[in-house]
């Protein structure tokens, strides 16, 4: 391992914006409201990466508080320091594995997910984060009728994503598999939100990805 990571890795240790969440069956489910000092609405985002995501929308909305999970503690140390130059108290990242999300909040407590960009497993569509075993454990903390977001640029995900949608029949709101070109259909808002850029984006975008994006809603019971 690179002295960076090794330096990111034992810097975000003493970070009050990360929290690690190491082996299943030995958390403490934490009282968020009491983290960020607030009952504001949690946005959670899921493979959060670097964080971009999860800090360009804590900017944009700081009557909300943001969390970001994932593994890579040295992706994490780039959107927790970021957080910290600016200020945000509104954004807190979990180091992670995406299998143990239930461990860290209680029901009822996250109004919206984001899917940003995520693995789009070739080999283990069980392992893609919009596949029913994953959203069976969001549904365990995510409101009645919260939204769940997918931005991502593999086709294999998406049209995986819009299968388990029809298959499971799960509340459409929108859907594009072009959203740069169709965008102007959502509220300014959100139109806004979705020209956040993370790195895998920008990468893909240069290759001549296209980026699609849906939206959809979880029933009250599964």
């Amino acid at each position: 391992m690179g002295k960076d990571k090794l330096m990111r890795f034992e810097a975000i240790k003493g970070f009050d914006n990360v929290t690690e969440f190491r082996y299943k069956g030995e958390n403490k489910i934490p009282i968020w409201s009491e983290h960020f000092g607030n009952s504001d609405p949690i946005v959670l985002e899921l493979g959060c990466g670097k964080g971009e995501y999860t800090v360009g929308l804590a900017k944009r909305y700081p009557q909300k508080n943001f969390i970001g999970a994932d593994l890579k503690g040295n992706r994490i140390y780039i959107g927790a320091r970021d957080a910290i130059q600016n200020k945000l108290g509104n954004v807190h990242f979990l180091r992670t594995r995406i299998d143990f999300i239930t461990e860290c909040f209680t029901p009822n407590s996250i109004d919206e997910i984001w899917l940003t960009f995520s693995d789009p497993q070739p080999k283990k569509p069980r392992k893609r984060l919009s596949s029913r075993i994953f959203i069976e454990r969001y549904s365990r903390f995510l409101k009645p009728n919260g939204i769940v977001h997918v931005k991502t640029d593999s086709d294999l995900l998406f049209e995986f994503t819009v299968e388990q949608i029809e298959e499971f029949k799960y509340p459409l709101i929108f859907k594009s598999w072009d959203i740069y070109k169709e965008m102007h259909q959502l509220p300014q808002l959100l139109q806004d939100d979705l020209l956040i850029k993370t790195h895998y984006e920008k990468l893909f975008s240069k290759k001549g990805a296209t980026i699609k994006y849906c939206q959809f809603s979880l029933p009250e019971s599964l």
